[in-house]
């Protein structure tokens, strides 16, 4: 079986180097009608909406096996696992606390830390309760402030067992995906949507912080963005610029006014009803303090210019894909770290996930997944590369510890480092999870 391996004198192999596998709540909990629907339970119901007409009210059945799971990730080795909480399986829609639900996530991180498990918390990860959205979802303001009430039941239920707390996971996909282009829950659409439910979920984020220092003030906290290495189609000067635009609305636009208190410079770009309304003072709540932030990559963005000034996408050409059809450039990661280290004041970063997903297949009890193992190989060279040249890197998360509902394409697409069989609910690390496995237990 090939290995995953690092150059033998890379400072990833010391043990202060942490590694981690990852999840969120919506994607393996199951166990639906123990909390509040949120917006994934109605965007489901849509037709056409997910790939495979599927939902997530049973996914892994996280809820029912977690005691199994938690064997499992103690099993791998790693030093930290990286969960969300689930708004709606801790908070009634009358805002009173369902103990039910806030006793499951209190055992799992009791049970993580009993087994030496660093914790790494994530208190929004897309699931949006239901009756939230009906008053406007990340489009009302006062949304912004419910979290922060959310953020203090978990802080002060939670405590200082969690080792970090992440206010959002990826403000991008839930303002861009979900309110901009409708991809996402709750599946609106319009410039102006986007760039508002941004600007709120900033804002949570910051009020969050606030709470956070206030409660938890020995633990790391932050916020996890995504990014993609933005490339230029072509030496074009316009094409040049295209690039820069949509890396400035695509990337920037969420790490720029935590760290400056402002944002991009595109902004003057829009149309003046397409800007967010910020009020006083929202850009002071949103530049709080970071511990740390979590970087998320899985491929790089190719942008042109759209003939009006704009930017699109360009399909991918010239690298070896994943079943989710994005390029392989490993090199685009190092990339995407160092200039973010140069561009930017920044703390201390967490790779909280890189992984790809592939068409895994399981045969006579295995699964060879061998491109899965060369991603992680390539990958983790280049979180490597950045550290070499300077970079604060200070842990990697595997995306994801299992298969899983990948959002809009259900059950078609397989990230895991675990297959799950989902109708028996059966788990089988795969090849990947045993080079993984063994890559931590040689370390220094």
């Amino acid at each position: 079986m090939s290995t995953i391996s690092l150059p033998d004198e890379s400072p990833m192999l010391r043990r202060e180097f942490i590694y981690g596998v990852a999840t969120s709540s919506f994607q393996i909990e199951g166990a639906k009608d123990a909390r509040t629907p949120c917006i994934w339970d109605t965007f489901c119901e849509q037709p056409n909406a997910i790939a495979d007409h599927s939902n997530g009210a049973i996914a892994c059945e996280h809820v029912k096996y977690w005691q199994q799971d938690v064997a499992m990730i103690a099993d791998l080795g790693v030093d930290a696992y990286r969960l969300s909480i689930a708004w709606g399986r801790v908070m009634n829609v009358d805002g009173s606390i369902n103990a039910q639900g806030l006793g499951f996530y209190r055992n799992l991180v009791e049970a993580l830390v009993a087994k030496g498990i660093k914790v790494f918390v994530t208190l929004y990860h897309w699931d949006l309760p239901q009756h939230l959205e009906e008053q406007g979802g990340w489009l009302n303001r006062d949304t912004a402030y419910a979290f922060a009430l959310y953020t203090e039941v978990v802080a002060k239920a939670l405590g200082d067992r969690v080792y970090s707390y992440a206010t959002l996971n990826e403000p991008f996909c839930s303002a861009y995906l979900g309110y901009e282009e409708g991809i996402h829950a709750p599946g609106k659409v319009g410039q102006a949507n986007g760039r508002q439910a941004a600007h709120h979920l900033l804002l949570a984020h910051g009020l969050a912080m606030k709470v956070l220092r206030r409660c938890v003030p020995d633990s790391l906290c932050g916020i996890v963005l995504n990014f993609s290495t933005a490339y230029s189609a072509s030496t074009r000067e316009a094409d040049v610029q295209a690039a820069r635009k949509g890396d400035e609305y695509h990337n920037h636009w969420y790490i720029q006014p935590l760290l400056e208190g402002r944002y991009p410079d595109i902004l003057n770009d829009l149309d003046a009803q397409s800007r967010p309304q910020v009020e006083e003072g929202d850009m002071a709540i949103i530049a709080q303090n970071n511990d740390f932030i979590g970087v998320n990559y899985y491929t790089r963005a190719v942008y042109k210019d759209d003939g009006h000034g704009w930017f699109e996408q360009v399909v991918p050409q010239g690298h070896a894909l994943t079943a989710m059809g994005w390029e392989i450039v490993p090199d685009a990661f190092t990339k995407l770290l160092v200039e973010l280290d140069q561009r930017y004041q920044l703390p201390p970063l967490y790779i909280t996930e890189n992984g790809a997903a592939f068409d895994d297949q399981l045969v006579a009890g295995e699964v060879v997944d061998q491109p899965r193992i060369d991603y992680f190989n390539s990958h983790l060279r280049a979180v490597d590369n950045a550290i070499r040249q300077g970079v604060d890197i200070r842990g990697y998360f595997a995306w994801s510890l299992m298969d899983n509902f990948e959002w809009s394409l259900g059950y078609s697409k397989r990230f895991g480092l675990v297959y799950v069989d989902y109708a028996t609910q059966q788990r089988t690390l795969k090849h990947s999870a045993l080079a993984y496995k063994a890559l931590l237990s040689n370390r220094l």
